[in-house]
């Protein structure tokens, strides 16, 4: 398949993605003394099917992308397939029907037949020649990744071919059933001998998990450069030719070294998890392998795959656990998403939590604490946050019955306790002018009974069955005003407090100050002298911050509750008129579409250009809170926002995430930042969408108007009445625009968006 039609549309489409990526070494990586691999360096990057986490796995376009985003000693992995006329060609799997459209070319074809004693049906290479695939096309064989590029019609490879077209510094060939080929006549050991006799190809690595191959050609490649790798697949699993299971080979690796220069292992051969997907302690088979002479690859790394809660849906810090624990490190790294093991090993590997910051400017900002990790606004989750570096602690205002000012991260006890399955649940009633539906409101009950609530971690990716740190689901407890305040002053790591406030309006209407015992307490605390922090104070009400101005040295941070596309420019000086600050969603800076990003607004431009800084909300570590074009990756997300959107500021669920960030090697090498640290094209993947896939167009953002931020002063705090508290009789205050504005302190979650992805497949 000397002719690739998709070859010209690639070579545009890399050209798209990375025009302003650096393709540049890791550098220094290779020369660190403390890796604890076989050989002394870093561990390899070896991409699977190439950068097959977001393209069809042995795709033109998926090699093309890893060798952009990864050091250029990546090693790019093919599975050698043989078709019926014996050629070799890269597709991942021995059934074609999974990753192309073999089934809609050859309706009829497909057959049954015995793999590894399993009955398999389905459609297999070697009831094709090389002529006939020439009609079929690669597509996405993951049905939880996008499919919205198979209409590329890349055509299957050669592997011969994917070696001239890409010319890799290292190449890796797995063999995974020469045993099935050999029933049928197809021998991949004369395949491997013709292509390695060939001296335009040079393969580095072959592996299978078959030991009777190995062994068959092992005399062959004793003295060459090329090394032989045995795969060990499940622990139960049979190896075909000695009939003994994987775990029981995985005792003998002096056996393995007779013919192997290196194992392949699942990674929870090394770090096994429990049941409840916590990680054990891990095992001593690197350190084994290491001292039979093996190295030790490992695989199963998919950003995309929910793993062990320890990581906190974080793949960096994944990745760092196999090759910066102290104890050992892997040798190579198997991945379907090979730009985030390239940065965790050159840019976060071997840092320390002393490591100085290599950007001064990105202010990092908790949201309920950390609330990935623990149940939000609790003691646990803000001593977390303290514990991880965040500059800024957040406490989201909430006033009880009895008055106190209290942090929690919905004024709906709902969404953050067991209040639904407590004696207070006949409390629920609807109030229009907080929420849609139904709720418990925390003025409905005293602090006292608050406090006899069980918190409930936050969960907002639930329904992708990605929950939180579950072990610590319903631990910690809450605080008020007051405590969260002494519990931050005595953190000396904290650059500052921040004070969000929303639905001041209608808590006055119902006799509860929250303003005013904002400022009692802060001024109790300390806070309105000279502190060595900073006090923030947000909210969506204009008239909130009117208040604040001129009381106090605070800096008021204005938040914008909804998506937008742009600000007038009076609506930005009105802004001035009340806060240094402003809050948007990630939409308002990379808009996106049905989870691709279309471009990039102007709004933090304009916004800094009137010496407003500008925060983003909210950073989270589940991918699919994340745009495709961030890989599944956090660590992706955050760099492109700070990098390419030029922001000031992240507000995140899960701090240590954006304070590793700040510390990470790669940031400060000027024109020589490599292309995993290179911020995304917005837009770039969109545009690789064909006509026939293209989502329906979405209306762009509206802009922020002056009628969207000016409000009439607050309403003077009413005398209580016996049942105000739960009555939600009160009318909403109104916007200029006669529309009442309402915002609840939690962010909205991005189901709505996250949704529509299951349209996609």
């Amino acid at each position: 398949m000397g002719s690739l039609r998709g070859i010209p549309v690639a070579i545009f489409v890399v050209q798209a993605l990375l025009a302003s990526v650096a393709l540049v070494s890791a550098q220094g990586s290779a020369n660190r003394s403390r890796w604890q691999t076989l050989s002394g360096k870093a561990p390899f990057i070896i991409a699977r099917g190439g950068f097959s986490g977001i393209f069809a796995d042995s795709s033109f376009l998926a090699y093309s992308f890893a060798l952009s985003t990864s050091p250029p000693d990546v090693i790019l992995w093919c599975d050698v397939q043989l078709t019926k006329d014996a050629a070799g060609i890269c597709f991942p799997d021995l059934k074609l029907d999974n990753n192309s459209d073999i089934a809609d070319v050859y309706t009829t074809k497909q057959k049954t037949y015995l793999v590894n004693g399993v009955s398999t049906k389905g459609w297999f290479s070697i009831d094709y020649t090389l002529k006939e695939l020439g009609n079929v096309s690669l597509t996405q064989g993951v049905y939880s990744r996008s499919n919205k590029f198979d209409g590329q019609g890349y055509l299957i490879m050669t592997v011969q071919d994917t070696y001239t077209q890409f010319q890799p510094h290292r190449f890796w060939l797995n063999i995974q059933h020469d045993a099935f080929y050999a029933q049928h006549n197809l021998n991949m050991t004369n395949f491997v001998f013709s292509l390695t006799r060939n001296v335009n190809v040079t393969v580095e690595y072959i592996s299978s998990p078959e030991v009777a191959f190995l062994q068959s050609i092992a005399a062959r490649f004793r003295r060459s450069k090329t090394k032989l790798v045995f795969r060990f697949l499940g622990k139960n699993d049979l190896e075909p030719s000695t009939n003994k299971t994987y775990d029981s080979l995985l005792k003998n690796l002096t056996f393995i070294k007779t013919f192997a220069s290196g194992i392949i292992v699942p990674k929870s051969y090394i770090w096994p998890v429990d049941q409840n997907l916590y990680l054990l302690p891990s095992t001593s088979v690197v350190l084994d392998a290491h001292n039979e002479g093996l190295e030790v690859f490992a695989s199963e790394f998919y950003n995309d795959v929910p793993f062990s809660f320890n990581y906190s849906y974080d793949p960096v810090a994944e990745y760092l656990q196999f090759v910066d624990n102290g104890n050992f490190s892997v040798d190579g790294l198997i991945s379907d998403f090979p730009i985030t093991p390239s940065a965790a090993i050159d840019c976060f590997a071997h840092l320390g939590k002393n490591a100085s910051k290599q950007v001064d400017n990105l202010l990092v900002i908790s949201k309920n604490g950390a609330s990935g990790d623990f149940p939000g606004c609790t003691d646990l989750a803000y001593s977390k946050a303290i514990e991880d570096g965040v500059d800024v602690l957040d406490c989201c205002v909430q006033m009880t019955k009895d008055g106190t000012p209290i942090c929690l991260g919905s004024i709906n006890l709902i969404d953050s306790t067991n209040v639904a399955q407590s004696s207070f649940s006949n409390l629920s009633t609807t109030i229009p002018e907080i929420m849609q539906g139904s709720g418990i409101f925390t003025f409905n009950l005293s602090w006292s009974n608050i406090q006899n609530l069980t918190p409930v971690i936050s969960s907002p990716q639930s329904d992708y069955k990605l929950f939180r740190n579950p072990k610590f689901k319903s631990v910690g407890k809450f605080l008020t005003l007051s405590e969260f305040l002494a519990m931050a002053k005595n953190a000396s790591s904290l650059h500052g407090v921040l004070i969000s406030i929303e639905n001041a309006p209608y808590l006055a209407e119902q006799g509860f100050g929250v303003t005013d015992a904002v400022l009692n307490d802060l001024s109790k605390a300390g806070y309105d002298k000279h502190t060595a922090q900073t006090v923030m104070v947000q909210s969506s009400n204009s008239s909130v911050l009117m208040k604040f101005k001129g009381k106090t040295n605070y800096q008021l941070v204005y938040e914008v509750d909804k998506d937008i596309g742009g600000a007038q420019s009076g609506t930005i000086d009105d802004i001035k008129r009340f806060a240094s600050a402003v809050v948007i969603s990630k939409d308002s800076v990379f808009p996106e579409n049905r989870a691709f990003l279309t471009g990039v607004t102007d709004v933090v431009r304009r916004l800094q250009a009137a010496n407003l800084s500008v925060y983003v909300q909210t950073f989270s570590n589940e991918f699919v809170s994340q745009a495709w074009d961030f890989f599944s990756d956090a660590t992706v997300e955050i760099n492109s926002f700070y990098v390419g959107g030029g922001i000031n500021g992240v507000i995140t669920d899960f701090p240590k995430t954006s304070v590793r960030y700040r510390r990470n090697r790669c940031l400060n090498r000027g024109n020589k930042i490599p292309g995993y640290m290179s911020p995304v094209d917005p837009g770039s993947l969109f545009q690789l969408i064909t006509s026939a896939y293209l989502p329906p167009a979405e209306a762009p953002n509206p802009y922020l108007t002056e009628a969207d931020v000016v409000e009439p002063p607050l309403p003077s705090v009413a005398a209580k009445s016996p049942t105000s508290g739960s009555s939600g009789t009160a009318a909403a205050p109104t916007s200029p625009n006669g529309q009442p504005k309402v915002t609840a302190c939690v962010i909205v979650p991005l189901m709505a968006v996250l949704l529509a992805i299951y349209l996609l497949f």
